[in-house]
């Protein structure tokens, strides 16, 4: 390819509530709950530590199992995440911990284990299963971040009802659980699952968070059981709200610098880059619409979990390199979507992706090609686009160019940097 895009860096203004003290405001909202009116001294409490990486996720489990301390009872933290980490006791633990959440860390013990109890059956006719510690212990509080789920949509989507169904369901009950979801809904087996484990697991409360579009923590929320569905309706208003987006709504390429299970169900969020309803390209009315998406890396905490690659037309090569095709499999097929777990069209070089890519795009010339290039779907205050988009961004108010026009980055081997955020404006 003889000519590529000049790009230039931008930073988005996305509103911003933040909690300035996150252990404090975690015992401020359990508090509200007046837990001691159920959990007595002595008592066990498992607390559910779920797969994403949610900001600052070890000072809240951490905050959480403080007061339940500070009440008299014995909390114990249950890796409550379905079929991630391989599906394994062992790597389920080994990825919380990778998130901070240790034994030392909380000051109490990581009960890991992939056996589950069948509480009941369903009204629909399926086994309705539960962790086998969670089930043990005297209460359970329910950790999880309310945001837009990445394949369903409804009023209620991911958050603390989905943590009941598929991180304390552990691979059984996410197994059946998605199953059964493509015979009805996700909506009526949310609600089904979830009122049945209220009814009959000891649910002692709920710690919904709510992130802001700087992958920050915006809100905090305490929940008593029977307001898991109202209150999860209401934040999931404002999560939609505060989640970051890519700041133009059509791109005819998308460089992703890295994809993974900590980020997102789908390794990239599909609400970000407008494929949500459809594998390959926006649904109908859906925004953005992003012609082709091309995958650079895998995060560290994705431990080769490369569920979502398949939602990709191009990848470097090192990506399959890094991918457990066995972890990657079982998430994907465990969670309904196999297409998710597919291989992209792979090449050693990011040169090599555009000079494939460019050609593709119809009668638009490479130099005037919508180029947008992030680090993740969770990171986007920060932006780099192609000339095609400059006018635009001197126009709004809530972009900030932070560069002049320039080259692509390229190396000698014709790649560019690992992570967009290396490159500094007006550097390369």
């Amino acid at each position: 390819m003889s000519e590529y895009p000049q790009v230039f860096q931008l930073r988005q203004t996305f509103e911003r509530p933040r909690v300035a003290d996150v252990a404090a405001e975690v015992d401020a909202q359990l508090a509200r709950l007046s837990l001691e009116t159920k959990i007595q001294p002595g008592q066990s409490v498992a607390i559910t530590a779920g797969s994403r990486g949610i900001a600052g996720v070890h000072l809240i489990i951490k905050a959480i199992a403080d007061h339940v301390r500070s009440l008299g009872a014995q909390p114990f933290i249950v890796p409550a995440m379905g079929s991630h980490a391989g599906g394994t006791a062992d790597g389920q633990r080994r990825l919380i911990e990778a998130y901070g959440i240790t034994e030392a860390f909380c000051g109490c013990p990581i009960r890991a284990s992939m056996e589950t109890v069948v509480v009941c059956q369903a009204h629909e006719g399926f086994p309705v299963h539960f962790d086998r510690f969670a089930h043990e212990a005297d209460h359970i509080v329910v950790c999880g971040r309310v945001k837009p789920h990445t394949s369903f949509a409804g009023d209620v989507e991911s958050g603390l009802m989905k943590m009941m169904l598929i991180g304390l369901g552990k691979h059984h009950g996410a197994k059946i659980y998605h199953r059964a979801i493509l015979d009805y809904s996700f909506d009526q087996i949310v609600r089904s699952v979830a009122r049945e484990v209220l009814g009959r697991c000891r649910i002692a409360a709920g710690l919904a968070v709510v992130e802001n579009g700087y992958d920050e923590t915006a809100l905090i929320a305490a929940v008593h059981p029977e307001e898991f569905e109202r209150r999860e309706k209401e934040l999931l208003v404002l999560a939609k709200k505060w989640l970051p987006r890519l700041p133009f709504d059509r791109a005819d390429i998308l460089l992703i610098d890295e994809l993974g299970k900590d980020l997102s169900g789908t390794g990239i969020d599909t609400n970000v880059v407008g494929r949500k309803f459809a594998y390959h390209e926006a649904g109908s009315g859906e925004k953005p619409e992003v012609r082709y998406i091309a995958v650079r890396g895998l995060t560290a905490k994705t431990r080769g979990n490369a569920t979502g690659l398949g939602l990709a037309e191009f990848c470097r090569s090192r990506v399959l390199r890094e991918r457990d095709e066995r972890i990657t499999r079982i998430n994907s097929c465990t969670g309904g979507n196999p297409c998710c777990a597919m291989t992209p069209l792979d090449y050693e070089t990011d040169r090599e992706i555009l000079d494939t890519v460019l050609p593709l795009i119809g009668l638009t010339e490479p130099a005037d090609a919508k180029l947008l290039w992030i680090r993740n779907t969770l990171q986007l205050n920060e932006v780099v686009c192609s000339r095609a988009y400059l006018e635009e961004a001197q126009r709004r108010a809530d972009l900030e160019i932070l560069s002049p026009l320039q080259s692509l980055p390229w190396d000698l081997a014709g790649n560019l940097p690992d992570h967009v955020s290396q490159w500094r404006a007006g550097t390369a």
